[in-house]
C-alpha cells in the first residue's frame, strides 16, 4: 500500500471518530491506528529474526526462488520468501543476492523499495574431460 494513501485514510478515519463520537471516537481512532502500527512492526520484527538463524544470502534453491518473485514485492516479502537476509551487491543498497549450493544465484535490484528487476545466474557448465587417445 502506498504510505501517503495510508496515512491519508487514517487521518480520515481520526476525522470522522472525532466528528461522531468526540474525544472518545479520537482516542479510538488513535488507539487503533496505533494497534495497526505496532502488528507492521511485529511483522517485521518476526520475518528478521525468522532470517537471522540463516546463512546470509543463501536459499534452498535459486532457481524456485527466480519463479516465485514478481515486481513490486517488497525487500520484507522477498526476505519472507529466502528465509534469508540477502547479501548487498552495490553500496545504495538496492542490489541483492541469493545464492544456493550449486552457485545458481538470483540477483534483485530495488527502486524505492519495491523490486524492478531480477536475473538468475547460473555457473558455467564443466567442460567434459577429453577423450583419451
Amino acid at each position: 500500500m502506498n504510505p501517503w494513501l495510508g496515512w491519508a485514510l487514517a487521518a480520515l478515519f481520526v476525522a470522522l471518530a472525532w466528528q461522531g463520537y468526540g474525544w472518545q471516537g479520537l482516542l479510538f481512532a488513535l488507539s487503533a491506528i496505533v494497534f495497526w502500527l505496532l502488528l507492521q512492526f511485529n511483522r517485521s520484527v518476526r520475518v528478521m529474526k525468522n532470517a537471522s538463524h540463516a546463512p546470509v544470502g543463501h536459499v534452498g534453491s535459486a532457481v524456485m526462488l527466480n519463479a516465485r518473485l514478481r515486481p513490486g514485492m517488497t525487500l520484507l516479502q522477498v526476505i519472507t520468501l529466502t528465509k534469508s537476509l540477502g547479501r548487498k551487491l552495490d553500496a545504495a543498497g538496492e542490489a541483492w543476492a541469493w545464492e544456493d549450493e550449486s552457485g545458481s544465484r538470483v540477483e534483485l535490484h530495488f527502486v524505492g523499495g519495491k523490486l524492478t528487476r531480477f536475473t538468475l545466474v547460473r555457473p558455467d557448465p564443466p567442460e567434459p574431460p577429453p577423450p583419451d587417445a
